[in-house]
């Protein structure tokens, strides 16, 4: 039998050691999740971002074998269930956010108790949704320019809805507005609900809506739609033009739903949330549901949705500043 030198056995036991530990390190890492992880909604159970948050956190359930669990945090707006994102320190949480708590609330509200830029990392931007621009029937105009004039003869006479100040509603109608030189009484709801109650009474006059939410009223005939925001006509309502076919070039706009998680996430975690994410949404019925409901999938990378996210604060902060808006909070 051939005899390894003393020496040389030596070495090469202990490089055989060396070589064994590094699997034993790597399997001694915990996996993740290994536990269940709390996937915070800052609005109510049913809402239109509840039931995207709903489609993705049960494929990461599937995928990653530990329940992800819904947790909705309603309040202000989005502003509270974001910030409970922001502040979570234990790894297993993430969360949904929209526009507003994203994207508007810093310049809207001077004691925003979270940065979304300093405390929040993009995931991916799953999904987005045109507004439509509706009108009570009796509102003498069929189209925007006829809408546009007959607001100009009647300066202060007429009002609009939003669902809240700082909102997409909100800030879709100024933007039209300053665009077109109108003017209009705001009134802000506590929800599209009550908005859409009063514009089919005619308590109200106009108001800009997720597409999805509405259509059903235009298509009964107790709203008219005069445009939409989105870059092209969209195939539930091909009929209504665009606000760029109408005159306005550069003022499209969507409400969207992010997935985020606290900044101290790993990138490596980040990545794979961001590719099960794309999957959950490519799945054909989920995909299905979810335009049926207005929604445009988009399934973003982490830098498209933090480049996408900058950019609209970038826009929609600066009208905020411009219109000199805020809230205490």
């Amino acid at each position: 039998m051939t005899r390894i030198p003393h020496a040389l056995g030596r070495r090469s036991l202990a490089a055989l050691g060396a070589a064994l530990a590094v699997p034993s390190l790597a399997q001694a890492q915990p996996a993740w999740p290994d536990r269940p992880v709390r996937f915070i909604v800052p609005f109510p159970a049913g809402s239109t971002p509840d039931i995207v948050a709903r489609a993705v956190a049960a494929h990461f359930t599937t995928v990653f074998g530990q329940p992800f669990v819904v947790d909705n945090r309603s309040g202000a707006g989005g502003n509270i269930g974001t910030d409970a994102i922001a502040k979570a320190t234990d790894g297993h949480v993430i969360g949904i956010s929209i526009n507003s708590p994203l994207a508007v609330a810093p310049a809207l509200y001077p004691n925003l108790p979270y940065d979304p830029r300093r405390d929040l990392v993009p995931i991916s931007v799953l999904v987005r949704s045109p507004q439509l621009l509706v009108v009570n029937p009796k509102v003498p105009a069929t189209d925007l320019a006829g809408f546009a004039t007959y607001a100009k003869a009647n300066p202060g006479k007429m009002t609009y809805a939003s669902v809240g100040l700082g909102s997409g509603s909100h800030l879709a109608m100024e933007d039209f507005m300053a665009r077109t030189g109108i003017s209009m009484e705001h009134a802000a709801y506590r929800g599209f609900a009550p908005a859409l109650l009063d514009l089919v009474a005619g308590r109200i006059e106009a108001m800009f809506a997720a597409a999805g939410a509405v259509l059903e009223q235009v298509r009964a005939d107790h709203a008219r739609a005069l445009a939409v925001t989105s870059d092209a006509r969209i195939p539930t309502a091909p009929e209504v033009p665009t606000l760029a076919e109408v005159g306005l070039p550069g003022a499209a706009s969507y409400g969207w739903v992010a997935l985020v998680a606290p900044s101290a996430t790993p990138e490596d975690r980040i990545a794979r949330l961001a590719t099960e994410a794309q999957t959950a949404l490519a799945d054909a019925r989920t995909k299905a549901t979810l335009e049926a409901t207005g929604f445009e999938i988009v399934a973003s990378t982490p830098a498209e949705a933090a480049t996408f996210i900058a950019t609209e604060a970038d826009r929609w902060g600066g009208l905020v500043q411009r219109l000199g808006i805020r809230l205490d909070g």
